[in-house]
């Protein structure tokens, strides 16, 4: 199965990025092909609504690094976004990618399957996050594959010593392909 991983951190080294490598050393360990797109390291504008893709096939008019992004999703058989918590949502970096995937709205995405992966340092912020997640996948017919939550991450690394790193990375390991169709 080919994973697109979408790190939605702006800060490059932090706990998203330690989550998402662990999600996919557990992935890739079960023969699954996985793909890191790390925000923090790519440039994607907010959408403009102009509509051009949907009268271009798809292609967006703005020429950043969302092209290679869309590129790797429409190879995809399962997405996954991972995003720190910042005032109750996923960042904003994250969010931009999301809305620029709008560009596919018209011609439609491959993958079918999705997972969550978030973080914070505060407990019971995650609400906002989880129901914009879950009512994208039941608009574009999207499979939750998982969702985890870690919270407790008050210090760039923090994630390394959380128990909970576990899970992500079993997480990875469990995905078996093909999945059953319901």
């Amino acid at each position: 199965m080919n994973i697109v991983v979408i790190s939605g951190s702006p800060r490059k080294g932090g706990n998203t990025e330690i989550m998402v490598d662990n999600f996919a050393k557990g992935a890739m360990e079960s023969g699954h092909e996985v793909t890191i797109k790390r925000l923090s390291a790519l440039k994607v504008a907010p959408c403009t609504a102009c509509k051009y893709c949907f009268t271009s096939g798809g292609i967006c008019s703005q020429k950043d690094d969302m092209i290679e992004i869309l590129e790797a999703i429409d190879k995809a058989d399962m997405l996954v976004f991972a995003s720190p918590i910042y005032w109750f949502d996923i960042t904003a970096q994250l969010k931009c990618v999301i809305d620029r995937m709008y560009a596919r709205g018209k011609v439609g995405f491959h993958h079918k399957y999705v997972g969550l992966l978030l973080n914070s340092g505060a407990p019971g912020v995650y609400d906002a996050a989880i129901a914009q997640y879950n009512m994208t996948n039941k608009y574009l017919k999207w499979e939750d594959k998982g969702i985890i939550t870690i919270q407790g991450m008050d210090d760039k690394g923090s994630m390394n010593n959380s128990e909970q790193l576990k899970e992500v990375l079993k997480f990875g390991k469990s995905l078996n392909w093909p999945f059953e169709l319901s």
